[in-house]
């Protein structure tokens, strides 16, 4: 069932189907033939800046769970063997401190849904009972529409497409190794250990993602996480984490 044939949530991909083409149309007379990809980067780079609220957020919670780890730790040592009522002491005292343990999820959160529309924006040939012109639309030949596993195992990859594709999955990679290693939260020490593990593969899971996702929502993903890498680098330097 494409959930995109639901009334409201077809209005929503017309709305933004027609929206990039207008901004496509805006850029033209700059960018030319890259227009298309262009409005993707401006898209982006709007959200994103909407979401700098959301950052700050992020780093600060960061920095309060920080300095709540001796305390944690202490938790962990008197209520070790009792998963249970380390959750509830662990939570209440996230409470006392007013820090939420969920914050560093907010940012993903919140840019799923533009993620999943602009693949869904992408996929569909019609929308709203015309032709998606947006499908039309490429960068050095590659079409927005395509995807590197797609292209790859149609036998359709040529150098270019190989080349640009993989780029984008190379320096949403890159990003994701540089927030890894130097920008890892503060783990926290009431979690168990297979957390910790997950936190260091997380920032590789969007560019797993890219190798299914049309290019214009791999340009989308590669865009935000040198984003997420840049502004978690300088709000670290504002709200710096202890240990």
């Amino acid at each position: 069932m494409d959930l995109f044939a639901l009334p409201p949530l077809a209005a929503l991909l017309d709305l933004s189907t027609r929206g990039l083409l207008a901004l496509t149309s805006f850029l033209s007379p700059v960018a030319g033939g890259t227009a298309a990809a262009l409005a993707v980067v401006v898209v982006t780079l709007v959200v994103r800046a909407v979401l700098i609220p959301v950052g700050v957020s992020q780093a600060r919670a960061e920095r309060d769970r920080s300095r709540l780890a001796p305390r944690l730790r202490v938790l962990r040592q008197r209520w070790g063997k009792n998963p249970e009522r380390l959750q509830r002491e662990t939570m209440q005292l996230y409470r006392d401190a007013g820090v939420s343990p969920v914050a560093g999820c907010l940012p993903v959160l919140a840019q799923a849904p533009v993620v999943g529309l602009l693949y869904a924006v992408f996929l569909h040939a019609q929308v709203a009972g015309h032709a998606n012109a947006l499908l039309a639309e490429s960068v050095a030949g590659v079409p927005l529409g395509t995807s590197l596993l797609a292209a790859v195992t149609s036998g359709a990859a040529d150098a270019m497409t190989v080349a640009l594709l993989g780029g984008v999955v190379v320096v949403i990679a890159g990003a994701g190794e540089l927030t890894r290693r130097f920008l890892r939260p503060p783990q926290d020490p009431a979690a168990p250990a297979w957390a910790g593990r997950l936190v260091a593969v997380l920032p590789f899971t969007t560019a797993i993602v890219a190798l299914f996702v049309p290019l214009a929502a791999g340009l989308y993903l590669a865009v935000t996480s040198v984003w997420t890498f840049g502004q978690r680098w300088v709000l670290r330097r504002i709200y710096p984490i202890e240990g």
